[in-house]
């Protein structure tokens, strides 16, 4: 059984840190220039790799996923918090959380509502200090494949399903899955410290866009960072379990044909 998905809040998370394991997305050089004490790195950019068919921004195979997991002490029963901006990691986080979720993962997974800068608003400390080393476990992971769709599902599309590109106007100009509708991803966030957005904000938005969200609704980017964002928000709002192409337009112009 998967855990469950939520926000946090920085003033909760500052009084139980210890019973977390706290991951921050953004690139690693942010990281290291100031995280919140005791957070891991676990940027995308270190978990993704361009694959064998020339694919960029490949997600670890699950083995190999959980393998870096567990070299960082993390199994499939820590709960963990997972927080970035919303900006220079792409959306990371989310990619992050749906990592974990596609993964298995039977803990609760936090999402620090607001980022580092919800928590630097609140006054709480940051630090450039690594972590202490943390004990090697065995992550067990048991993967979700309805949480990812394959190229070939998206041509094929046997059954009715909302396509939602998540790239940016420019990228969507210039190229997109046949029948997609545009949503940019950071359309999906709001305020100064670019929390995702609350469950009725989500829904108008699809209702604007004219999304049925009745329908099997499938997340993509260029390779399922972005989308990775908006499929987290889509979980936070509590609506059926969507979908994120984590090959993303990489893998449809290489695969597709079209």
């Amino acid at each position: 059984m998967a855990g469950t998905i939520s926000l946090i809040e920085a003033t909760a998370l500052k009084g139980a840190l210890s019973k977390f394991v706290i991951l921050d997305a953004r690139p690693k050089a942010d990281w290291q220039a100031g995280h919140i004490p005791g957070a891991l790195s676990f940027s995308w950019e270190n978990f993704t790799r361009t694959d064998a068919q020339g694919i960029q921004f490949r997600t670890f195979p699950p083995q190999e996923m959980a393998a870096a997991l567990g070299e960082m002490g993390i199994d499939e029963k820590t709960p963990v918090v997972i927080y970035g901006d919303a900006d220079t990691s792409w959306g990371g986080e989310g990619w992050a959380v749906w990592v974990f979720a596609w993964m298995g993962h039977t803990e609760p997974v936090r999402i620090l509502n607001g980022g580092i800068e919800a928590w630097k608003d609140n006054a709480l400390p940051v630090t450039a200090d690594g972590p202490k080393a943390a004990a090697k476990t065995v992550y067990h992971y048991t993967l979700q494949p309805q949480l990812d769709i394959s190229t070939a599902e998206i041509e094929q599309r046997k059954s009715p399903m909302v396509l939602i590109d998540t790239r940016s106007t420019l990228e969507w100009l210039r190229g997109r899955i046949p029948g997609a509708v545009h949503i940019e991803w950071t359309k999906f966030y709001g305020g100064g410290d670019r929390h995702p957005l609350s469950p009725s904000e989500f829904r108008q938005l699809l209702k604007d866009n004219g999304v049925d969200t009745a329908a099997p609704i499938v997340y993509y980017c260029r390779g399922g960072i972005r989308s990775g964002y908006a499929w987290m928000v889509h979980r936070l709002a509590g609506l059926p379990d969507a979908r994120n192409y984590e090959g993303g337009m990489e893998e449809w112009w290489k695969l597709s044909g079209k």
